[in-house]
């Protein structure tokens, strides 16, 4: 028996791993992480679903779709806790758009 992906599903994983940096650029420290949560929910849910749609083939499964939701979530929520955050990636992301103006006391 030989398991072939095509290259949507490769490719939908690649951006799942890369999903936790992008809610870090779009999100500040202080966001709450319920709501870092949700964002990254929604962000899978997309992947999930353009994967199925950009994979050839003659139908579009919702089931397969949602299934890749799923899997696409728990591989960047994997990636976050197990690459990201203890390399500093996260914090960095957060960092670099995050623009503090500093006000000085006369």
């Amino acid at each position: 028996m030989t398991v072939t992906l095509d290259n949507a599903y490769w490719l939908g994983l690649l951006v799942s791993v890369v999903l936790p940096v992008l809610v870090g650029l779009v999100t500040t420290r202080v966001t709450h992480p319920g709501t870092k949560a949700v964002l990254l929910l929604a962000l899978t849910a997309a992947n999930g679903f353009l994967v199925e749609l950009a994979n050839p083939g003659d139908n579009y499964s919702v089931d397969t779709a949602a299934v890749l939701t799923l899997m696409s979530f728990g591989t960047a929520v994997l990636s976050h806790f197990g690459l990201w955050k203890p390399t500093g990636v996260s914090g960095k992301a957060q960092d670099s758009l995050h623009t503090s103006s500093s006000v000085t006391s006369a």
